[in-house]
């Protein structure tokens, strides 16, 4: 397959350029400079500046009338880091929460519609099982999924919620909407997910989620484990262990400067 031809998108092309710019400018430009420096007619500026303003990529000074790089872009670059440091920082830890259970556990982090297992550790029982790095599933139904689900922005559930289209992948996966936003405000009030079968037949899972500071959501912390050895005492001890495990992770993240 030959590699796409690059296309030059003025509009994309002047949002990049004014960032840019910002943050070789860290006390900021007024919207005169920001027309001069990058040859912009103030008309079109003005627009370009008032969106990105709505959504908190630019910041407006009064006094000295300068713009500057808003919280969401820094926001942004730290979730980017976040997802490039997060697996190794949470390795340990899964280690731990395998040791504390005897079951498999792993971290998980959000990719569009589905969760994507980043790292994870194997039980020595002659029944587990496998945590497949790099293993994609649908966030309906999995335990990581539905605990990122229940715990994002209500924007972003609902609109996730409107377009899902769920296939039955086994006899008790959760296709009904209805049901699954029962499960989903259940999760968010315990702060734990579950998931009875519904991605592999005989596995249940138990996930918890890792929060940065702003108390959203930046990965999954789970369990999975053969339906045989499910019970409530074991469940209890899995999810003190995913609690545990998450409280560490969130300071890990805190301490490397990270949220």
């Amino acid at each position: 397959m030959k590699p796409l031809k690059p296309v030059v998108v003025k509009s994309a092309d002047r949002v990049l350029d004014l960032l840019e710019l910002l943050a070789r400018k860290p006390h900021g430009l007024t919207h005169t400079e920001l027309a001069d420096t990058l040859d912009i007619p103030k008309s079109s500026l003005t627009q370009l500046v008032g969106n990105l303003q709505a959504r908190d990529y630019l910041t407006f000074t009064p006094g000295p009338n300068v713009y500057m790089l808003g919280p969401a872009l820094m926001r942004l670059v730290r979730r980017g880091q976040i997802a490039t440091d997060l697996p190794a920082l949470a390795q340990p830890i899964t280690d731990r929460i395998t040791k504390l259970t005897g079951e498999s556990s792993s971290l998980n982090l959000l990719r569009d519609d589905q969760v994507q297992r980043v790292c994870g550790v194997n039980a020595s029982h002659p029944l587990q099982f496998s945590m497949t790095i790099g293993e994609l599933a649908p966030l309906y139904a999995v335990s990581s999924g539905k605990i990122l689900l229940a715990l994002m922005p209500e924007a972003e559930r609902e609109a996730y919620l409107a377009r899902m289209k769920p296939r039955r992948i086994t006899p008790h996966t959760i296709t009904s909407l209805t049901t699954l936003r029962r499960e989903l405000s259940a999760a968010a009030r315990n702060g734990v997910a579950y998931s009875f079968e519904e991605f592999t037949p005989g596995i249940v899972g138990i996930a918890v989620a890792v929060l940065d500071e702003e108390r959203r959501p930046v990965g999954a912390l789970n369990v999975a484990m053969p339906s045989v050895r499910d019970s409530a005492r074991h469940r209890r001890t899995i999810v003190t262990a995913l609690r545990d495990g998450a409280r560490r992770l969130e300071q890990e993240l805190r301490d490397a400067g990270l949220t």
